[in-house]
């Protein structure tokens, strides 16, 4: 009350006289009134609260008693399979977190093939056991609008076949590529670098047959790095997810390196040998390039890969594009047993004449890491 009789004063004759407040009065005022708002609003709040909590009680024994109307005439198991469901369609999706930093991956696979004939079989055939190694390694590293993918690809296959001195080769490849792009505004477009390099781990042979013996002869057509690609080049990048992408480089360099031992034989006539010309061991190319990825689930168990490479040189014979397409049928029995088919069809002028074609399929081992 002092501040009361700091604004009354009583000295004059009974009158009231009021006086202008002092600062520190001032202050007091404030704190008075700033406290009895603050318990105003806790009190509204609270009220509030309450309010609420009693709405959502009251809901809550509505629905229930709703439930049991409805449920009460069904079975249990019947009922848990309903609710599941509903409760499944009416909660939230929490938001897929988006992964920064580097992430690895690897599969492992090896597979078998094998066929056998006794000598009173009738209907045809050689016995034969196959076997295919693969191993893909992937390490791709992303932060706020910037990727860098790499993806590095061993596969390697042989048959062996009854009667044959010399096994054959199913598959023969050593692949690496490597792509930075750097996200155009909030959509799928990037722009994009590309590297990428091909070539192989073990020498590759013509089969023919000596007329006079009717033996099998092989002479050898390639080595490790005798034919090797690289390709390098700037472009753009339509990135939707890392199982379906696009990338255009209209502007590509391309390197082919050879053994100057299959160019320096006798009767070589330039370009024979993937294109190099006569004693030399490389070739130059400038021209475009596409590459696209697709990976989906066709069945619960059974993934489709598809690849496809296109190229064009437009020093010479634009018109004949190079096509390296590869598809790739996944069957996960569990864990670690798989079944595969692959289809692979590649075309290049240089490198011969027509589609060369192969096809595997097999069961066998996989292992993800």
């Amino acid at each position: 009350m002092d501040f009361l009789m700091n604004i009354f004063d009583l000295k004059k004759l009974g009158t009231y006289r009021i006086f202008a407040p002092a600062p520190a009065i001032e202050e007091q005022m404030r704190g008075f009134f700033l406290t009895v708002s603050i318990l105003f609003l806790i009190t509204d709040t609270s009220g509030q609260e309450k309010e609420k909590t009693k709405r959502l009680d009251s809901i809550q024994v509505d629905l229930k008693r709703s439930l049991d109307s409805i449920l009460k005439n069904t079975t249990n198991d019947l009922n848990i399979i309903v609710l599941k469901q509903k409760l499944k369609e009416i909660t939230p999706k929490k938001p897929k977190e988006e992964h920064i930093g580097w992430k690895n991956k690897a599969n492992f696979s090896l597979l078998f093939n094998q066929s056998a004939f006794n000598f009173d079989w009738q209907g045809g055939g050689t016995s034969n056991i196959a076997g295919n190694v693969a191993l893909t390694y992937e390490f791709n590293y992303k932060k706020n609008s910037l990727t860098w993918d790499n993806k590095m690809i061993s596969d390697y296959g042989l048959t062996f076949l009854r009667g044959e001195d010399f096994p054959r080769k199913t598959n023969d490849r050593i692949e690496f590529n490597s792509r930075l792009g750097q996200r155009i505004g909030k959509g799928f477009w990037n722009y994009s670098l590309f590297i990428n390099f091909r070539s192989q781990f073990d020498k590759g042979y013509r089969f023919t047959k000596d007329p006079d013996t009717d033996e099998t002869i092989r002479i050898e057509e390639t080595h490790f790095f005798s034919p090797a690609f690289i390709q390098v080049g700037p472009g753009v990048l339509w990135k939707k997810s890392d199982n379906l992408n696009v990338n255009i480089a209209p502007v590509t360099s391309r390197m082919i390196f050879v053994d100057k031992e299959f160019t320096n034989v006798e009767g070589y006539e330039d370009g024979d040998y993937f294109g190099v010309d006569g004693g030399e061991s490389s070739r130059f190319e400038f021209g475009g390039s596409l590459a696209a990825y697709a990976k989906f689930k066709m069945l619960k168990n059974v993934t489709m890969e598809q690849l496809l490479n296109l190229y064009s040189n437009y020093i010479e014979d634009p018109e004949n594009v190079d096509l390296d397409y590869t598809l790739n049928l996944n069957l996960q029995v569990n864990k670690y047993i798989t079944g595969s088919f692959v289809f692979q069809s590649i075309y290049d002028d240089n490198a011969a004449s027509g589609f060369q074609i192969r096809e595997v399929i097999g069961l066998g081992l996989k292992y993800e890491f």
